[in-house]
């Protein structure tokens, strides 16, 4: 099988569990993913999304919201340093 028919394959569930497993490093059964392993899943999610999913539903989404057109996001300070850290969460 190769990688397109695997991503044919994918269903929702198969999904999220790769992206569990990317997130916690580890498989549902506890085992830790390779590095690998972990560039494989990413691989999958990210087909798997483009697939599937309109772009602001991706993983890795950024709405940039009102910005115009050529300004990048968090180029204005009102809402706090651009060294104050920031999370990333998985969209579903």
């Amino acid at each position: 099988m190769n990688f397109q028919q695997l991503i044919d394959n994918l269903n929702p569930e198969i999904y999220q569990a790769l992206k569990r497993a990317i997130e916690i490093g580890k498989w549902p059964d506890g085992r830790t993913l390779s590095a690998e392993q972990r560039e494989h899943c990413m691989s999958a999610v990210i087909a798997y999304d483009l697939k599937m999913h309109k772009e602001e539903q991706r993983v890795g989404y950024i709405d940039r919201g009102h910005k115009a057109e050529g300004e990048l996001c968090g180029d204005d300070h009102e809402h706090g340093s651009s060294d104050d850290p920031q999370t990333l969460k998985w969209a579903d």
